[in-house]
């Protein structure tokens, strides 16, 4: 995976919680920086997490499956990117939890927790081709805490409408990134 890629899946991953980012920003008054980088930094560690934990079950299962890993990365990445363009236009999911009320670590870890669970199906994705899990799960973390950082302080400004045009924008780049994987090993061959 060419480090390109990488900065565009982390940026892709980070959507999610960018927009969650928002939401919550725009419940704030006037948002602290400090508190902008401690929610930044619980939803960063989080994401960069799940797309390990994803790696690990999907490279116990590679060997059965390693003729057709990268049309399994490419499905993954694209239907996680085609999902991601059906919620940001269809308004599906806005019921999903947001950042709560209370920015307790434990809430903080919930809600970043449920905007990863997208890593984690393609860190699964990412056990197939063989790439470097650990330097992409750190890009995704060092992306997710700039991009939440960034949200909480811009989401009184901005608002939800905005998040909604990241979580498109994050569905384009996954879509992209799977197209990129299946060229490159299909251009090898």
């Amino acid at each position: 995976m060419s480090w390109i890629s990488v900065l565009l899946l982390g940026l892709a991953m980070s959507t999610d919680a960018f927009a969650a980012a928002l939401a919550k920003g725009a419940g704030l008054r006037k948002p602290k920086l400090t508190d902008a980088m401690r929610i930044g930094l619980v939803f960063g560690v989080v994401e960069a997490a799940t797309p390990v934990i994803g790696w690990l079950i999907g490279t116990a299962a590679s060997r059965y499956v390693e003729a057709w890993d990268h049309w399994i990365a490419f499905i993954l990445l694209g239907g996680l990117g085609l999902h991601m363009l059906w919620r940001a236009w269809t308004g599906d999911g806005d019921e999903e939890p947001g950042v709560p009320a209370r920015s307790g670590i434990v809430g903080l870890a919930l809600t970043g927790l449920a905007t990863s669970i997208d890593a984690m199906a393609v860190g699964v994705g990412l056990a197939f081709v063989n790439t470097p899990i650990w330097i992409i799960a750190m890009v995704i973390g060092a992306c997710t805490f700039t991009m939440v950082s960034i949200g909480i302080m811009l989401g009184h400004l901005v608002g939800r409408l905005v998040g909604k045009w990241a979580e498109a924008l994050g569905g384009l780049i996954l879509i992209a990134v799977g197209a990129a994987v299946l060229y490159e090993h299909l251009s090898a061959a």
